[in-house]
């Protein structure tokens, strides 16, 4: 089997539609379905293909939504290469939790509850804490951390996602947002707004972190059953308790996206698999290798996708 690594995204993938095709074909990604509506006590199903997109896209009902879509897609190539084990998983913001079920380091159940919980608290913060993101294309993340450093304008800004060399995600609110992307401008980037209502990843929603923390507590769990980095940290780590902290931090700390993949690469990883809707982190995959990597790129969240992706696997 080739040397594979499982990644998951997370909000900004969603569309309406999402998992219909799976649920359609698998009878146990339908019953994950079910309950993943009991877990989080939505109808996650209906907002999933009928929308209104608005109400998706409300992090309150998107954090769990895209999660069971995420895991579903995992569930079903399981099905179809039972004797597959990855040699790394990781998640971008969101898709962590995701990571952490296929690391097994939580249940699907304590997953679904864990975003639904944090869902509701990040929906908590952007209402007390109004703000946004912006994407900075063109510079790289020292560049841009030396701009908010010196900016001396109202407002909270911070760099929340290093994602490839020349793409950073800087969130804060409307203040802070407008005077450093005049800056980034200045500088030769280009900026563009993203469609989120909260500061994630910033002080603007550092208040969920000591809840969310609290909330982990009752929830089990597991040392990693295979290798998962993480955001925070851009490594890996294997205590449970200290993976919890770490999970608790994430919501207000620098996705280190960057430096996950180049563990990755550095491993010697032949296939990187994004398991979920669409494929951002798999066009972000294409801007961080190098033209001749020989790393294969793919990305599945339909059953004749995931068959493709299994095969794919199973040949090396």
């Amino acid at each position: 089997m080739k040397k594979t690594a499982l990644i998951f995204p997370g909000q900004g993938s969603q569309y309406l539609g999402m998992g219909r095709e799976l649920a359609e074909a698998d009878p146990g990604v339908a019953t994950l379905f079910a309950r993943a509506e009991e877990v989080s006590g939505m109808p996650l199903r209906s907002l999933c293909q009928d929308g209104p997109l608005e109400e998706l896209t409300r992090v309150l009902h998107l954090q769990p939504a895209l999660t069971m879509v995420n895991m579903a897609c995992l569930d079903h190539l399981r099905s179809l290469v039972p004797d597959f084990t990855p040699a790394w998983v990781a998640g971008h913001s969101l898709g962590e939790y995701s990571a952490l079920y296929a690391a097994e380091v939580v249940s699907s159940d304590d997953a679904l509850r864990l975003v639904t919980r944090r869902g509701q608290l990040m929906e908590r913060e952007g209402t007390a804490n109004p703000g946004g993101m912006r994407a900075v294309l063109g510079l790289d993340v020292e560049s841009v951390d030396r701009i908010i450093r010196e900016y001396t304008g109202p407002g909270v800004v911070v760099v929340a996602n290093h994602n490839t060399e020349k793409q950073v995600v800087i969130s804060g609110d409307q203040h802070g947002l407008d005077g450093v992307s005049g800056l980034c401008a200045e500088a030769g980037a280009k900026v563009i707004p993203l469609k989120v209502s909260v500061a994630n990843h910033s002080p603007l929603v550092a208040g969920a972190v000591d809840d969310f923390h609290s909330f982990m507590t009752g929830i089990d769990f597991q040392a990693p059953r295979v290798p998962i980095l993480f955001n925070v940290t851009g490594g890996s780590e294997d205590d449970p308790e200290k993976i919890r902290a770490i999970m608790a931090r994430q919501i207000a700390s620098r996705v280190r996206w960057l430096d996950c993949v180049l563990t990755m690469v550095r491993d010697g990883v032949e296939l990187v698999v994004e398991l979920g809707p669409k494929s951002v982190l798999t066009g972000m995959m294409k801007k961080i290798l190098p033209g001749r990597s020989g790393i294969t790129c793919l990305q599945a969240d339909t059953p004749d996708k995931l068959a493709r992706i299994a095969e794919t696997i199973v040949s090396g």
